[in-house]
């Protein structure tokens, strides 16, 4: 998870599950379910973003939506509510999984998360302390028995006070 990111979050406690949850993840099996406020109204209730990332062309701190040497990245997004017609509250779902995927793909729609100084506007007009986006749920086959497990994580309490704030 990104440093603003806010959520459920797994650690591996052995080389062995590691590389069976890095697996799991390559394979798209691995469910991850992000909650995000993005700036403006997206034009579609929902929809996918089918892009590569790899490193930005100029800065090398960032990401890019890259077409001529990036990895395959594939997020889909849903809206869950239009806020006052300069936010959206959005669930988005990865099918893959490249450093700073959502915050990458969002930003190149011209939604960039709100809070996200790196790929969105400089300007904080909430101070918030960080991006809103939060990891909301995680599952997974548990790497000793193959059960399906899943892991949820409430929005924090700064995230739930920004969406009283914003007007519907």
């Amino acid at each position: 998870i990104d440093m603003d990111t806010t959520g459920a979050l797994i650690i591996c406690k052995n080389d062995a599950a590691h590389v069976d949850i890095a697996e799991q993840i390559k394979e798209h099996s691995f469910t991850r379910m992000y909650q995000a406020v993005v700036y403006g109204d997206l034009k579609q209730d929902c929809g996918t973003v089918d892009a590569p990332i790899g490193r930005h062309p100029t800065d090398r701190k960032k990401m890019a939506v890259n077409y001529s040497n990036g990895k395959e990245a594939v997020t889909h997004y849903h809206v869950i509510e239009n806020l006052s017609g300069k936010y959206s509250y959005i669930e988005c779902q990865l099918e893959t999984g490249r450093t700073h995927q959502i915050r990458v793909h969002l930003s190149s729609l011209h939604h960039p998360l709100l809070g996200d100084e790196v790929y969105g506007p400089k300007e904080n007009p909430f101070h918030l302390e960080g991006q809103t986006l939060h990891a909301m749920v995680l599952g997974f086959d548990h790497p000793s028995t193959g059960e399906y497990i899943e892991f949820s994580a409430p929005l924090p309490e700064y995230f739930e006070k920004l969406l009283k704030k914003l007007p519907k």
